[in-house]
């Protein structure tokens, strides 16, 4: 996956309108708000046709200056004279030609070089239809959201195609939230925007330049905690696609295994896409409450009550084949690992494999503290009884845990996963009594 160390480090700006000044369409010059790319691949024929629709619509319906970028990837017919001529006749049109091939390599070079705002794409068929395209760009304009999809699997959409390619596409979107637990509804619908500022730190991770490149776009931004909307569009499928099922459907796969592979062992440093403390509604204070507590509280409870289980599970099934203590060291020792790494993840927030290790020692000291306490309980158990039932050594030992809980949030917190932003360094929300907006100082 890629790594690049150029990228730019720190955190994202919080998410703004758009200034006015940039938005004003009657200035005379100025930078355009939207910069629509269309992909082609040996198109001669029907690129003319779809550019100047598309222009048309965005001449009459679009309020903001507009740019449509036709990029060339490696044609080998007219395409590229039929895009030289469009870019000479249209103000509005550029044409960019690359001499390799791939969707995803093409919308790759086009975004990175653009000095729009809002950045976006559509497929040369114009399957889609372009009402939808305003309410696509909107939220990204407004600073609500920071990447937008059609999507042709939601309730509300009007979708005529096939049924081979319906149950490709409810197939694959299906794979997606199984493996990589994508919770967006269409991956693949060509129809798709993004802002400039989340572009640039996002791109150089997206390792795809094909068909995939959408994929894996937008399960990266989605792990990093970014905001995805969705647009209901009506679609029409094209009869005469290119698109080869077969090769796309294996090269996608593949994409999904090497992505779930780099989540699996934090190899993407996602933390470059993080927004600044304040920007997230859940970053904001509650009275009398350290700031963060009341979420990790509820995560620790959740992959506590699993951990528990997983646990209680565990001792059953060792103690059929040694005694009491062992079987609870073992329990204890398997849930712990898992318990940590849980935590470390969902709990704290911790991402990538930074101190990692020393996390798993400092989870295994948590762990011998609470081994100590069960191991007790045990130990207490049948002194005072000799021979308890099983049942009474799960109820002390769920007794005993309980106890073992709370102390493992604590030390947690305090010890494991501590808040390094402390003293002057630590953000804090306040509220400006002008503007009534907060702001992370």
């Amino acid at each position: 996956m890629r790594t690049d160390t150029d990228t730019p480090w720190g955190s994202l700006p919080p998410r703004e309108h758009l200034p006015v000044e940039v938005l004003d369409a009657r200035a005379p010059t100025g930078v355009p708000v939207l910069d629509v790319t269309i992909p082609v691949h040996n198109e001669e024929r029907d690129l003319e046709s779809c550019v100047r629709r598309l222009h048309d619509h965005l001449a009459r319906t679009f309020p903001y200056r507009f740019r449509i970028t036709v990029a060339d990837n490696a044609s080998t017919d007219r395409t590229p004279a039929v895009a030289a001529r469009l870019a000479a006749s249209i103000p509005e049109v550029t044409a960019y030609r690359l001499e390799e091939k791939g969707r995803g390599r093409a919308l790759r070079t086009v975004w990175s070089r653009s000095d729009s705002p809002v950045l976006a794409y559509m497929d040369v068929d114009l399957s889609t239809d372009l009402n939808a395209l305003l309410p696509l760009v909107a939220p990204l304009i407004s600073g609500h959201s920071d990447l937008a999809i059609g999507s042709r699997l939601a309730r509300s959409s009007r979708v005529v195609r096939g049924p081979e390619r319906e149950f490709i596409s409810r197939a694959y979107n299906l794979i997606l939230k199984s493996s990589l637990s994508a919770r967006f509804s269409d991956a693949q619908c060509g129809f798709k925007a993004i802002r400039r500022e989340v572009a640039e730190r996002l791109l150089p991770m997206v390792e795809d330049t094909g068909w995939f490149f959408d994929t894996e776009m937008l399960v990266l931004a989605e792990r990093a905690g970014l905001r995805i909307h969705e647009v209901p569009v009506d679609w029409v499928d094209d009869p005469d696609s290119r698109v080869h099922i077969v090769s796309t459907a294996v090269d996608d796969l593949k994409g999904v295994w090497r992505v779930g592979r780099a989540l699996a062992v934090g190899a993407l440093p996602l933390d470059r896409l993080a927004r600044p403390f304040g920007d997230d509604p859940r970053d904001r204070e509650i009275g009398g409450v350290p700031g963060g507590l009341a979420r990790q509280l509820v995560g620790f409870c959740v992959v506590g009550a699993l951990s528990t289980l997983f646990y209680l599970l565990l001792y059953s099934l060792f103690r059929t084949a040694s005694g009491a203590q062992a079987a609870n060291a073992a329990a204890l020792l398997v849930s712990a690992v898992a318990n940590t790494a849980a935590n470390r993840r969902l709990t704290f927030g911790v991402r990538g494999r930074e101190r990692a290790v020393r996390h798993q020692a400092q989870g295994l000291v948590v762990f011998a503290i609470g081994l100590a306490l069960t191991s007790g309980s045990l130990a207490a158990l049948d002194a005072a009884s000799g021979n308890p039932a099983h049942g009474t050594e799960l109820a002390v030992l769920i007794s005993a845990n309980l106890a073992a809980t709370v102390l493992r949030f604590l030390l947690f917190r305090a010890w494991v996963f501590p808040d390094r932003r402390g003293g002057d360094e630590r953000p804090t929300v306040r509220k400006d009594p002008n503007t009534q907006e907060r702001s992370a100082r």
